[in-house]
């Protein structure tokens, strides 16, 4: 299963290319961020709309707005309402929008407890409301139709920091190397009856790279993941779960 190259399937079926014709709104994005946390997120579900400008050959910025803390009011475990998420056209953004191309990235849901990021103001597309959470640089060349491994290891920009409160499970993929990479979120994308507490038997599920295995810790501490550098290094399982690794500065500890 190729998480990423579903997700180009999904930009390409999305995807028009785009004029940059006069008259189209320019993506939202905030000439300054300011620093928000959000709280008791373990389990909470989200969804994300990626804004994509440039193209192939020039290089592509994916601006993405995260729903976090919002459309909640009648269910606080739930910030991208099906009945809402349905309703948002990726085709109709992108042509209202100066973009590339314009896809949809959830339902999703949270594994840790919090997370201090820089966010722009709450925007509304088609009647769901989000905030520009921060970008993605895909380099030149970057070939949507191929798409990527799972377990293929990729820079993400952003300014965050990502906090599991100790007692509480976190959960791992262990490289060949014995780096821990830590799930910051599931995805409902590939599975739909994906769910928090299927994850601790998620193991029995997946078949990771060779040298690669998964792993369930509760640390007696509380594992902070940041980005001293201003990235960090991700990567997907063949369901779409992300995991960001704890290398380069990122963790306070190894869990």
């Amino acid at each position: 299963m190729k998480i990423v190259a579903l997700m180009c399937a999904m930009i390409l079926a999305a995807a028009t290319t785009s004029s940059f014709a006069a008259g189209k709104k320019q993506v939202p994005v905030p000439a300054t961020a300011r620093n928000m946390t959000f709280k008791s997120l373990r389990g909470v579900q989200y969804c994300e709309i990626w804004m994509l400008v440039g193209s192939p050959e020039t290089g592509i910025t994916g601006h993405y707005f995260n729903t976090s803390n919002l459309n909640d009011g009648t269910n606080k475990m739930d910030t991208c309402p099906q009945a809402m998420w349905s309703k948002v056209d990726a085709k109709a953004l992108h042509d209202d929008y100066d973009t590339y191309t314009v896809f949809k990235n959830g339902p999703r849901g949270w594994t840790m407890d919090s997370v201090t990021i820089p966010v722009g103001p709450v925007d509304t597309f088609d009647g769901l409301k989000a905030r520009w959470w921060g970008k993605g640089v895909l380099p030149k060349g970057a070939d949507f139709k191929k798409g990527l491994e799972p377990y293929k290891p990729l820079k993400s920009h952003r300014k965050s920091v990502f906090t599991f409160k100790k007692g509480e499970p976190v959960f791992i993929i262990e490289d060949a190397q014995g780096t821990p990479w830590v799930m910051q979120a599931f995805s409902k994308i590939v599975d739909p009856a994906m769910s928090y507490n299927a994850l601790k038997t998620l193991g029995d599920r997946i078949k990771p790279a060779s040298g690669w295995k998964y792993r369930v810790a509760i640390p007696e501490k509380d594992l902070v993941v940041s980005t001293p550098k201003g990235y960090n290094w991700i990567v997907q399982d063949e369901f779409g779960n992300t995991y960001d690794a704890c290398k380069e500065g990122a963790c306070n500890f190894q869990p």
